[in-house]
């Protein structure tokens, strides 16, 4: 993928050492509108100054900002530590943005923590994520006047991502190339008029009905595949996570 050169020169401004740098988002979903903006996720590493004294620096850095051309960023970075902490919480965002496709910056350690990752974070109870989004993203779509496409698309990307991950170990965010699995007939129309921009964005005949039926349909089906899953109840990743973040402190002090 081509990178935006205003992406790179974002990143290029960040304060800190980037481990890496991924687009999260709809970008990553396979949904992007024309006004959509860019969510930039990653890990930066603090200098050893920042982190050896009574003040920690800045274990989060958030940027939010219109730049050149109307592009709006959405930045957030995490310290090493605290992203492996994420990771070691059976968090879906945090593995979706290591294992995004979609790469701004990366390392030789960013390919570590992603093995480091797939070996041994990913375990059954990350479907307790995509149960909780799932729920947050269809009650919007109930109570919203009118209704949005956009919810009903996290809905359905958020279940079939958790599906397929207890089912593989494999983390899948876009919902173009998980319907190549899944083949609902009907998520090529809800993504055209996605793509297709604010204005075509509500859904004023949508089947409510139909689709309450395939939110439970899947649900049972995310609850099937956790029940029967092959993964592990627990991370084994702790001791691996801990060394490459050791590792990472001292290569900042030249040991």
């Amino acid at each position: 993928m081509k990178v935006d050169e205003r992406l790179q020169q974002e990143i290029d401004a960040h304060p800190y050492p980037l481990l890496f740098a991924t687009i999260s988002g709809a970008h990553l979903y396979g949904f992007p509108s024309p006004d959509s903006d860019y969510d930039l996720r990653g890990t930066h590493v603090l200098p050893v100054r920042e982190i050896a004294g009574l003040d920690v620096g800045r274990e989060t850095v958030e940027v939010s900002a219109v730049r050149e051309g109307g592009l709006e960023i959405d930045l957030v970075t995490h310290d090493l530590k605290k992203f492996c902490g994420l990771l070691l919480k059976k968090n879906g965002y945090v593995l979706e943005q290591l294992h995004s496709p979609l790469v701004v910056r990366t390392t030789p350690e960013h390919e570590e923590l992603k093995e480091i990752a797939r070996r041994g974070c990913v375990t059954r109870h990350h479907s307790h994520h995509y149960f909780g989004f799932a729920e947050t993203q269809w009650k919007l779509f109930e109570k919203e006047r009118p209704r949005r496409v956009k919810p009903l698309l996290y809905v359905y990307r958020v279940l079939l991502t958790g599906i397929h991950l207890m089912g593989s170990g494999e983390v899948e965010a876009n919902l173009v190339r998980l319907n190549e699995e899944f083949k609902l007939p009907f998520i090529p129309e809800l993504i055209a008029r996605k793509l297709a921009g604010p204005e075509h964005s509500a859904l004023e005949d949508a089947d409510i009905a139909f689709h309450q039926q395939e939110y439970t349909r899947l649900r049972a089906k995310l609850e099937d595949a956790y029940q029967s899953s092959k993964l592990p109840d627990a991370s084994s990743a702790k001791p691996a996570l801990n060394d490459l973040l050791v590792d990472v402190r001292l290569s900042r002090l030249g040991a």
